[in-house]
């Protein structure tokens, strides 16, 4: 292939690629450097030879992903936001159309990140590569180095730790939105006993602090209790609030009254009740948060 078409080709599964690799890592800007690492082995192949381009590349950007992944767990460090990790915002009160529609089904698999960082780097991979892309066991199977039944052996145990740790939220947007507002109403008036009432019993909360708690970057609560006092303890009635969609949740942006942002604060309701909160407060993470779509 001559460079120029080459480049074209890649262009044509950019987009994937990106959205492979952001699911494999929970993060945009490594993302970003494993598809470009991705572009790079390309021109150095033997393109020509390349039957298959889009399967060439997934299986590359594939192992690029899971040599990360792997060298993240070695240095035993945590990317800051493995928590929450990069978000997905949109208008709460978006009509329903087609591209709506589109960017809820998106955030499915955005939402399953907070989950997915728990799993070992194979299983992930294989998961994420299966489940969410339909890439066959065979073709995962030399990325992660092992038979195609032991390929699907790691995407079955994933997809069992998955099921069992997030339960698909309220498909109603309204509802999660009453159960949202009950809870911050409870939250300002220090009414524990609501808060406790709107908890599930095994509730958590995550929060990313960032540079507000140097050295203790992410911190998590669990127990309705102790989620109600926190959810106290932080509410302040003179935060502005915008409700707004976060990775397809009901959630919040927080501005201080001089309008500076201050947290976004992600819901996961099922059955009527909070289950998981997710909260970004760390201030660098927040200034890089993209608002276009809320710009309406």
């Amino acid at each position: 292939m001559e460079s120029f078409l080459l480049a074209d080709r890649f262009q044509e599964h950019r987009e994937r690629l990106g959205a492979v690799a952001y699911r494999i890592l929970g993060s945009r800007a490594e993302a970003e450097d494993a598809v470009q690492e991705t572009w790079l082995r390309l021109n150095r192949a033997e393109s020509a030879e390349i039957d298959n381009l889009g399967g060439w590349l997934t299986t590359v950007v594939g192992r690029v992903c899971l040599d990360m992944l792997r060298s993240r767990s070695a240095r035993r460090e945590d990317l800051a936001g493995d928590d929450f990790p990069d978000p997905v915002l949109a208008p709460l009160d978006t009509p329903q159309d087609p591209e709506h529609q589109a960017l809820m089904a998106d955030s499915v698999g955005v939402a399953l990140l907070v989950v997915l960082d728990t799993l070992p780097p194979a299983e992930r991979l294989a998961f994420v590569l299966h489940d969410l892309f339909g890439v066959p066991f065979d073709e995962i199977a030399p990325i992660v180095e092992r038979t195609p039944a032991a390929a699907r052996q790691l995407a079955s145990r994933a997809r069992r730790r998955v099921r069992g740790a997030a339960p698909a939220p309220d498909p109603d947007l309204t509802r999660q939105r009453q159960v949202v507002e009950a809870f911050l109403a409870a939250a300002r008036g220090g009414d524990l006993a609501a808060l406790v009432d709107l908890l599930h019993p095994d509730a958590t909360t995550r929060i990313d602090w960032g540079t507000l708690r140097p050295g203790a970057a992410a911190s998590t609560v669990r127990g309705a209790e102790q989620v109600a006092r926190q959810a106290a303890l932080h509410a302040r009635p003179a935060e502005l609030v915008r409700m707004v969609l976060v990775d397809g949740r009901v959630g919040m942006l927080t501005r201080t009254e001089e309008g500076k942002l201050f947290s976004l604060m992600a819901y996961t309701v099922v059955d009527d009740r909070i289950t998981r909160i997710d909260a970004l407060a760390d201030p660098e993470r927040l200034a890089r948060l993209d608002l276009s779509a809320l710009e309406v």
